[in-house]
Order: C-alpha cells, then structure tokens, then sequence
C-alpha cells in the first residue's frame, strides 16, 4: 500500500518555484510613463476643463434660444371630436376640427412640424419589447413566438400586421395646415417623406416581397385600432407605403418620457414659402381619429425650426455649463486648500 503522504516533496528534494521568471514583462520591470500630477498640471486641467465646458455650453444655450417655434395646444380646442372618441364603437366615424393661429413674424428657413403627446408613458418594458423585428424585416415568421402578445392574431386565427402594442397605439391624426392671404385659402405644401432615419428606413424596416404590396399582405389583417391596413398607409407613394411608411417608422421609435414630439413633416419651399412661412393667420385642419382622454393626455401641434446643435432644447448647454462651473469652483478650491497649506509650512520652517 502507498504511503498517503508519498505525493508531498521528500526531504533533499528541490521544491518547484512559483516565481515568475526573471524577465523585465514578467517582474513588472519595463519602463512606464508616470504622470506628475503637480499643482500647476491639476489647477490647469481644472480651470481648462471649466473654460471649455462653459463656452460650449454658452454657446448651444444661445444656440437653443434662436430656434422660432410655435407650440398650439389641440386637446380642448377639438373637444366635440375628443368626446366622439371616448367610445372605440365610434371608431369608424370621421370628425374634424380647425384651429386658427396667427404668425406674428416670418419663419425663415427650414420648417418642421411636430406632433406632440403628453402623459402618454411608451418606456414600459412590456410595451418596448411588444412587437416583431423579424416580421418587420418583411420575414414570414411566426409571431405567436414574438412578445407580440395579447395584440398577435385575432380570435379566427388571422395574424396582425404589425402585430404588437406599439404598433396598435400608432398616433393616426391627420393635419393639415393652411394660409390664410386676404380672401383666399392656400394649403402648405407639406412633405412626408424624408423625415425618418436612413438606417431604419433603408436597414431596419422591409415589405414582404411580391409583385404588389396587397398579395404580399395576404392572409393579414390590420391591428384592433387601425382604421385601415399596413399596406394603405400612402396610397399616393408606394414607396412610403407597408412598413417603409414614414410615419409608421418614426412611430416605432419608442421615447423615453411621457411627453415627446415626433417629426411629422416639413413645410416644402415652393412659392410663397420658398423662404419659410411669412407672417400671417394660419388654420391647422386636424382630422381627429387619436384618443387621450382616458389616460388624461393631451396633443399639440409644433412648428420650428432647427439650429446646428438642433432644435429648441437647452439641456445639453445647461448641462455643459453645469459641469463647467464644478470644474471651476473646485480648481478654486483647490487653489485656496494650496495656497493655506503652503502659508502653514512656510510658517513651520520659519
């Protein structure tokens, strides 16, 4: 029988190093550039981080301030339509409304024109991952594997297309605006295409491959509050039409925050508004198909413009200005700790 302990080093036996070997990478001895962090190198890094932070802080808050916008409030203005929508049995009937505004001073430039909700929550985790990238790929999939669920298929088995909440909740007003000149009436040309990113427009987003987009939806059938299906979306562009509609993509793009705007269109620069929207009475005529009075919300129209830093949203200069001045304030600090310190031993050594 073996002795037990026959695995342990006998005695005049050289015991196996652990050591790593003698070289400069394996001692930690190759050559490595240590900073000196004296008082002169930190003070400047502190005061030359405020003064950067600052100025470019400054300059996107001016930034923000030159963007012209005009924000107007729908909700009670079109409330005879808001109450017809409380009930979803209405969902079938038209109702519109007009809303009157008046342009004090020109537009100049680029117009854009958003649609805004308030309290409307779209960052649940349930409501983010409700829908199929696969099937808007275009892909014959089976989306009861999705997290499409309970807006998949309907009770006779039929698939949705789109399936999923966010898809369902799509925001389906149509608004148009016009100019009011003297005694006539002139409709602002508006475009509706271009205004979704290029990646999910050209990457994300794909119809289902066939000879005309009706077959390719064949066997589908629209989502629960969907007035019409996928593939009537722009009936006048089939390029925008199925699930490369602008607005169904812009739609998808879930926000993070209960009140967003989204980009809906942009004023075409033909005629009179080649140079932007001269100043003057103007009427949103709003068909009004999108209920928010049961979760208490409210919509509004935008118009702006946009800046080199964007539009008219001052919480990246605020935040740079911010960390500016902790920047600055703690290089003082710094400077007075210093120059104490210093007093003090200067007084020792005396």
């Amino acid at each position: 029988m073996k002795n037990k302990t026959s695995f342990l080093p006998q005695e005049g036996e050289a015991h196996p190093s652990r050591c790593p070997d003698n070289s400069a990478f394996k001692q930690q001895k190759l050559p490595a550039w240590k900073p000196q962090l004296t008082i002169a190198a930190v003070l400047s890094s502190f005061f030359l981080t405020g003064v950067f932070c600052l100025s470019v802080g400054v300059c996107l808050i001016m930034s923000a301030n030159s963007v012209r916008e005009i924000q107007i409030d729908y909700s009670d203005k079109c409330s005879d339509c808001s109450k017809l929508r409380e009930n979803s049995s209405n969902w079938n009937k038209e109702c519109h409304c007009s809303v009157n505004f008046m342009l004090k001073e020109d537009i100049l430039g680029d117009v854009f024109m958003y649609y805004g909700l308030q309290n409307f929550y779209q960052n649940h985790r349930r409501y983010v991952i409700s829908r199929s990238d696969a099937q808007l790929l275009g892909r014959n999939v089976n989306i009861q594997k999705s997290y499409c669920a309970p807006f998949t298929t309907y009770r006779n088995g039929t698939p949705m297309a789109p399936c999923g909440a966010i898809a369902n909740s799509m925001f389906n007003d149509t608004i148009d605006l016009f100019y009011n000149l003297n005694s006539s009436v002139i409709q602002v040309p508006l475009l509706k295409t271009g205004n979704s990113w290029w990646t999910d427009k050209n990457v994300k987003f794909r119809n289902p491959k066939s000879y005309n987009l009706s077959s390719a939806f064949a066997g589908t059938a629209r989502p629960p509050y969907w007035q019409k299906p996928v593939y009537l979306l722009d009936e006048e562009d089939e390029r925008n039409n199925g699930y490369v509609n602008d607005d169904f993509i812009i739609w998808m793009r879930v926000s993070a925050f209960a009140t967003f705007r989204n980009l809906y269109r942009r004023v075409r620069r033909i005629r009179q508004f080649a140079d932007g929207l001269p100043a003057g009475n103007y009427t949103f005529h709003i068909s009004y198909n999108f209920p928010v009075t049961k979760f208490k919300g409210r919509k509004h129209v935008i118009l702006s413009t946009v800046v080199w830093s964007g539009g008219s949203n001052p919480f990246l200069g605020i935040a740079y200005v911010v960390s500016g001045t902790a920047a600055t304030l703690t290089g003082f600090v710094i400077t007075v700790i210093h120059l104490k310190l210093r007093k003090k031993k200067t007084f020792f050594q005396k």
